[in-house]
């Protein structure tokens, strides 16, 4: 393919007008040309399938499947896919969950044309691109210490509001397990108590609230 050649791209996102909206962006290249929207995860898969982009700009958080699920599906079938996440997810485990499942980039949805068109343009050419903030996150991750499958259901528990007893029920676990994983949370999250233990991990994009 050489250089002048038109970059094929699919865009999924489950609102219509983010869509429209990421159209009329990528429209100003000529470069560009967007062969295809998808709403849902599964669509996405599907419409990859069919179309073969040679860039994929994708939501996090879709029906069905979610960006992250969708990247590790596609790239089963397809490992040389490449993908640009695209989300109102700034929490910096997001962004090191989309890098670890295949995306090459990852913009917040506030992303103005030119650094989306930019974007579009290395990915296809092999590179990688995070703007500072996100690269800011990424290193913020990389340094903090790794939560255990074990304390990240007990923090989903805590965000939900449960109490030390019903995190032990619901685990099937002793309550002094639950109070000794809730110190290592702490301690690790660097957080004073439980509220601040979730607030952190709600920005870090550890938990979310649906």
């Amino acid at each position: 393919m050489t250089d002048a050649a038109v970059i094929r791209v699919l865009v999924a996102d489950d609102h219509t007008v983010v869509r429209a909206g990421v159209r009329g962006l990528l429209t100003l290249s000529p470069r560009i040309d967007v062969v295809a929207e998808a709403s849902t995860g599964p669509e996405t898969v599907e419409l990859f399938r069919r179309h073969q982009p040679d860039v994929t700009i994708l939501d996090l958080r879709m029906p069905g499947m979610s960006g992250i699920e969708v990247m590790k599906a596609i790239r089963a079938e397809s490992p040389g896919a490449r993908f640009v996440a695209l989300s109102h997810c700034d929490g910096d485990d997001d962004i090191y969950q989309a890098l670890e499942a295949g995306a090459q980039a990852y913009h917040f949805k506030t992303v103005d044309a030119g650094d989306l068109i930019a974007t579009v343009l290395a990915v296809h050419a092999g590179e990688k691109r995070f703007e500072g903030a996100v690269a800011a996150r990424l290193r913020d991750h990389v340094a903090a210490p790794m939560l255990s499958p074990r304390e990240l259901e007990v923090l989903r528990l805590m965000a939900d509001g449960a109490s030390t007893e019903a995190m032990a029920a619901a685990l099937e676990i002793a309550h002094h397990t639950v109070k000794v994983h809730i110190r290592s949370i702490l301690g690790k999250l660097k957080a004073e108590n439980r509220n601040h233990a979730v607030a952190t991990a709600l920005k870090r994009g550890l938990v979310h609230l649906d």
